[in-house]
C-alpha cells in the first residue's frame, strides 16, 4: 500500500527508544459527494470509522468489524486499497518513549442502510456518533477546530483532515 505521510510529533525529539506498535484500519464510505464519518462531540471533531486491530486479526478483518460497530454498516465491500499514514507520537503510558501506528485507508462499500452501532464506553462517553457529512463540510470543520485549537486530539485530526483534502482530490 503506499505510503501517503510520515507524521512525527513535534514533542519527540526521537523515533527510538520503548515504542508501542498499533496498526489501524480506516473506512471511505462515500455517497455522492457525504462521506460516512464519526463525529465526536468531546473533541468536536469529524474522524474516519475504523480503529486498531486486534492482535490474531488481518486489517480487513478489523475493519470490516470496525465498521460495523461504530456506524451499524452491512454488506461491507473492501473496494480498493487508499493509502496508510506512519505516525509517531508520544505515549501516555510510562512503559513506552512513544507509539507507532500505522493507519490503513480502503475505500469501502456499505449497504444503504445502516444497523444500530456497537460503541465502546468510552466512545459513548465522548459522544461518537456515525454521520453522512459533506466531505467539503468535513474539511472546513476540522480546519476550524484546528485553527482554533479546540482539540485535544491535535495529531489525529491533522492526519484525518489530511486524508479528507486528499479523497476530496482523487475521489470526489
Amino acid at each position: 500500500m503506499e505510503l501517503i505521510k510520515r507524521m512525527i510529533h513535534k514533542d519527540l525529539k526521537t523515533i527510538e527508544g520503548r515504542v508501542f506498535e498499533r496498526k489501524a484500519s480506516r473506512g471511505i464510505v462515500l455517497k455522492g459527494s457525504k462521506i460516512l464519518l464519526l463525529f465526536t462531540k468531546r473533541y468536536n471533531d469529524y474522524n474516519f470509522p475504523g480503529g486498531g486491530v486486534d492482535p490474531n486479526e488481518d486489517l480487513i478483518t478489523g475493519l470490516k468489524r470496525e465498521l460495523a460497530e461504530e456506524t451499524g454498516a452491512k454488506n461491507i465491500e473492501i473496494i480498493e486499497e487508499f493509502g496508510f499514514i506512519d505516525e509517531y507520537r508520544p505515549h501516555y503510558k510510562p512503559e513506552y518513549d512513544l507509539i507507532h501506528m500505522e493507519s490503513y485507508f480502503y475505500l469501502c462499500k456499505i449497504d444503504e442502510d445502516l444497523n444500530n452501532t456497537k460503541l465502546e464506553d468510552y466512545e459513548v462517553a465522548n459522544g461518537m456518533t456515525p454521520v453522512w457529512v459533506d466531505i467539503e463540510e468535513a474539511i472546513r470543520h476540522n480546519k476550524e477546530v484546528m485553527a482554533n485549537q479546540e482539540s485535544s486530539m491535535g495529531f489525529s485530526i491533522e492526519r484525518e483532515t489530511l486524508v479528507l483534502e486528499l479523497v476530496l482530490q482523487k475521489l470526489l
